[in-house]
């Protein structure tokens, strides 16, 4: 079994904001597979959707994003889920907006949601899917940035990178993470190359 754990936080104040796609991601995939949302067992506070056609579990942490490591090591100790089947779905300045990135582990890099899971895991070892929410003006403080909405110019961008990482993401439940990294790390231009000069295609 896989957890799949999408990182925001909640209440209406925050939806749309950049530090909530991983919530728009998994929200994705809940509605894709007709999964519904309900409370997490045993007081963790979350809310989980089963997806039992893929033996995984979707999450959404209920605590603010620095506080989201305790949902989680909940969640792994309930469903009896071993570290290196969590995925974590979370924003990424240093990403320009529209990129996803997969990785099989890595540093908490300043994010406070990825700082808490570590501190709760007591390793970086676990699979993360990055999106790309730009890092803009850097004269703006980062907390404002990441709390804000999206421009209007950059929805339609947005919104397919959520789709891209809702698909990522099935990939990894289905093929692993490496697979998904093949697939979906490169970066495609308006020709259809990627980065390395090849077709998406091949």
């Amino acid at each position: 079994m896989k957890l799949v754990v999408g990182l925001g936080n909640p209440g209406a104040k925050y939806e749309g904001t950049r530090h909530n796609v991983g919530f728009a991601a998994v929200d994705l995939l809940a509605k894709r597979h007709g999964l519904p949302w309900e409370a997490a067992p045993r007081g963790i506070e979350a809310l989980v959707a089963r997806w039992r056609a893929a033996d995984a579990v979707l999450a959404k942490p209920l605590t603010f994003m620095n506080l989201s490591g305790a949902a989680i090591v909940g969640l792994l100790q309930f469903y009896k889920i071993e570290v290196p089947d969590l995925l974590v779905v979370v924003d990424e300045v240093q990403l320009e907006t529209g990129r996803i990135r997969v990785r099989p582990d890595g540093s908490a890099g300043g994010h406070n949601g990825l700082k808490s899971i570590v501190a709760s895991l007591g390793t970086m070892q676990y699979p993360r899917l990055r999106i790309g929410v730009g890092r803009g003006d850097t004269r703006r403080d980062l907390a404002d940035h990441v709390l804000a909405r999206f421009d209007p110019g950059e929805r339609e961008l947005v919104e397919d990178s959520v789709a891209r990482a809702a698909d990522a993401v099935e990939a990894v439940v289905a093929d692993g993470v490496l697979a998904a990294m093949n697939r979906f790390n490169r970066r495609t231009d308006e020709d259809g190359k990627t980065e390395d000069g090849k077709s998406e295609d091949n």
